[in-house]
């Protein structure tokens, strides 16, 4: 009986644990879909409110890693249960990361609502719905342990990378065409780059999910559809023309975890 015990309550801790990530991941994509509001209704007030609850994620990530360590002092888990915790620690943690860039996302908008709109600003929400569906199913792969749903989610990141190269290329030409467009285009660009990394730690959990029901990391290599990093602007014979072309593209290391941006 008293073995029956322990195993029963070490099975409410993990579910505590894992409803903790799950509010946490609701949290998150509350925030990524009201930062993108806030863009479209150049909604100051609400891009306000995206920051401020940017500490409410931070603080999830915190009661998260201390029940993990926890469970991991006292219950030294193995196997499945292992996983379960050192999942949680991971998705806890990419989660934390998409609050920021939902944060930084917001806090761009202050400024952009300040200026006359550019037509590229069309595709961020455009960006914006993709990402939610993205996170949405990732969300939902994690509470169903659905190893299926993840990688289906995982796949669609090829289908955000070909909407921000997209978006790339005409905020580039709206600048090229008019100064007056470089401060407001400026903002979309690192607005979408925010949105594109968020997809990327979206893939990430997928891969996470993938290791907590399979026991083992997803060895296919994730589709990446990014060409911005290659994207060249050359004037025309017309100087207010503009044209865009891309490098050659070469095998480069994915810079998946380099500096984000802070501003």
């Amino acid at each position: 009986m008293g073995t029956e015990h322990i195993v029963r309550s070490f099975a409410q801790e993990l579910q505590r644990l894992s409803n903790l990530v799950t509010q946490m991941g609701g949290v998150a994509e509350a925030q990524v879909e009201a930062a993108v509001k806030a863009v479209t209704r150049r909604d100051v007030g609400l891009a306000a409110q995206v920051m401020q609850a940017d500490a409410r994620l931070d603080a999830y990530e915190r009661d998260i890693d201390a029940e993990a360590v926890r469970l991991l002092a006292l219950r030294q888990p193995m196997a499945q249960d292992l996983r379960e915790i050192v999942s949680a620690l991971k998705v806890s943690a990419d989660l934390e990361r998409i609050g920021d860039y939902a944060a930084n996302i917001a806090k761009r908008s202050l400024a952009l609502a300040q200026v006359p709109v550019v037509r590229p600003a069309a595709g961020i929400p455009r960006m914006g719905r993709l990402v939610e569906a993205i996170m949405k199913d990732v969300l939902d792969a994690y509470i169903e342990r659905d190893v299926d749903k993840a990688i289906a989610a995982w796949e669609r990141d090829e289908e955000l990378d070909d909407l921000y190269t997209s978006l790339f290329r005409e905020v580039l030409t709206y600048m090229m065409e008019d100064p007056r467009n470089i401060t407001p285009c400026t903002h979309l660009l690192f607005m979408a780059k925010n949105l594109e990394r968020i997809g990327d730690h979206a893939t990430n959990i997928a891969e996470i999910i993938h290791f907590l029901v399979v026991g083992s990391p997803l060895t296919v290599l994730r589709p990446k559809n990014d060409g911005s990093s290659f994207a060249v602007v050359s004037p025309a014979d017309d100087p207010a023309a503009t044209n865009l072309r891309e490098a050659p593209v070469v095998d480069m290391p994915d810079d998946e975890n380099g500096p984000s941006d802070a501003g």
